[in-house]
């Protein structure tokens, strides 16, 4: 059910550019995604008599090659992990999968504090923000280790690591989309390479980096972060990126259907837009397209009003879902933008953090965020809320059932049980 690139269970060579060389030890998606089947093959042939055992061992060490040790590493195919997906959330409770659907945060860097906020709430999900990033990599893993209560089920760990104005790693400073959208798409897929593998070897699973929209007007409040001025060259960056970080962490196309025909910060407003679908099929859709093509697995969902379409913002649109799923051929997971923001609008429509979550999931979201207005209490009230609406009907068993599967295979693909990234690596070349 979540949608992977063919090439993303590949090891990936080092990434070397010319001001910053990375070195892995493995890809925490391909080790993730691994059914590994170790055979350790040595074998002992027993002495039929002392003599002739002595005679046989003489001629064994004339002619026979040494025992070898053979290791074979096999990848779990889409099938296999989408059936345990299943099969986990067959036997999960209806406030588990509530709970599996919440992606939570909490401002701290203490991992005892992050430990007990993950046990206790049992959210599928943290969004590592400014506040939670310590001074330097070896402390974040810290962090990001706290947050997977479960190696066998981990977290979904995400972070917004575009590069540029919105980086969250101090020593990020790899190109962002004021460079890369004037330079070739090759320069995006380096970029954006050797950006996720230090989303990788900082502990986090989802990188919320890529941004999809079509911003040609400098004035926009997303031009300076957006890959693109133009439909085709958004495109072809936006394909670049996915392509650079498969391998390394899960990628993730942002704001659909489009923040740059929509004016405005939906960060306190609802930025709207009279665009027709036909104009938007034409324009905004494409970098999208190239995007889930390339493999994106996840697409985040901007509190955008196209009044052509839905007079609901995307992330409460049933319709955008449709769109997304059935004919731009999205299957990975669809994930809010921060429900917060929805809220601080003002609109008194979505003054209700528990009911924007409700509907955003009966919408066709499979995980809902909460960051902004949010505090520790925040991501139980959602997940009782949640599993209320489950229980009552509000929202439809099978819905949350499904947006369960998705997060939970989506989960499953970053497992690595006790495999980290080395605490000790240093830079190749």
């Amino acid at each position: 059910m979540v949608q992977r690139a063919a090439s993303s269970l590949a090891p990936r060579e080092p990434v070397r550019l010319p001001t910053y060389t990375v070195g892995m030890h493995r890809s925490a998606r391909m080790l993730s995604a691994l059914a590994a089947i170790v055979a350790l093959g040595t074998a002992f042939a027993p002495a039929a008599g002392a003599a002739a055992g002595a005679a046989a061992g003489a001629a064994a060490e004339a002619t026979a090659e040494p025992p070898s040790t053979t290791v074979s590493v096999a990848a779990a195919d889409d099938a296999a992990i989408d059936a345990h997906a299943r099969h986990l959330v067959s036997v999960m409770s209806t406030r588990e999968r509530a709970a599996s659907v919440v992606m939570g945060h909490i401002p701290t860097s203490d991992p005892r504090v992050l430990r007990d906020y993950m046990t206790t709430t049992g959210v599928g999900g943290f969004i590592l923000m400014g506040s939670n990033v310590p001074a330097d990599e070896a402390a974040l893993r810290e962090v990001t280790r706290a947050l997977t209560v479960d190696p066998l089920l981990p977290a979904v760990i995400g972070i917004d690591e575009e590069g540029g104005d919105v980086t969250r790693l101090p020593w990020d400073a790899l190109p962002g989309a004021t460079t890369l959208k004037d330079a070739p798409p090759d320069a995006t897929a380096a970029a954006f390479a050797a950006r996720a593998a230090l989303v990788q070897r900082a502990g986090a699973t989802v990188n919320f980096g890529i941004v999809a929209d079509v911003a040609p007007d400098p004035a926009s409040f997303i031009h300076r972060r957006a890959l693109g001025t133009t439909p085709q060259a958004a495109a072809e960056r936006v394909s670049a990126a996915v392509a650079g970080e498969t391998g390394a962490v899960a990628s993730t196309l942002k704001h659909f259907p489009g923040h740059g025909a929509a004016p405005g910060d939906s960060h306190h407003m609802l930025p709207t837009t009279d665009l027709s679908r036909d104009a938007w099929e034409q324009a905004d859709a494409a970098p999208f397209r190239a995007g889930i093509d390339a493999g994106a697995e996840l697409l985040m969902f901007g509190h955008l009003v196209y009044a052509a379409v839905d007079g609901a913002p995307a992330t409460m649109s049933a319709e955008w879902h449709r769109i997304a799923r059935e004919e731009l051929g999205f299957t990975g997971v669809a994930i809010t933008d921060d429900l917060g923001m929805l809220q601080n609008s003002g609109d008194p429509r979505y003054a209700d953090p528990v009911a924007n979550a409700v509907a955003a999931l009966a919408a066709g979201n499979d995980m809902v965020m909460a960051v902004m207005l949010s505090d520790a209490t925040t991501a139980t009230r959602l997940v009782d809320g949640i599993a209320a609406a489950a229980e009552s009907g509000a929202l439809p068993a099978e819905r949350l059932e499904e947006a369960a599967t998705r997060v939970t295979a989506l989960r499953l693909q970053s497992a690595t049980g006790a495999l980290t990234p080395c605490g000790s690596c240093q830079p190749a070349g």
